[in-house]
């Protein structure tokens, strides 16, 4: 099983919380950028995610960070 570390999304500065907040896709509702509430930012394997809830619908969306830097 792999370990799952906690992090704290609002450590984050105020712009990048709201432009992860809103910059979502929802497998339920099929759209894109309906937003999410209840942020639970982790990092498995060096990965980092921001798991929520669909604004709209109220399912779990969870957004993988992706890094300019990375090829």
């Amino acid at each position: 099983m792999t370990d799952r570390i906690k992090r704290d999304f609002y450590a984050r500065d105020k712009e990048e919380q709201a432009e992860f907040l809103k910059m979502t896709w929802c497998n339920t509702c099929m759209k894109e950028d309906l937003g999410m509430t209840n942020p639970q930012e982790y990092e498995i394997q060096g990965k980092i995610f921001i798991d929520g809830k669909c604004k709209k619908c109220n399912d779990v969306v969870t957004t993988e960070m992706a890094f300019d830097d990375e090829e």
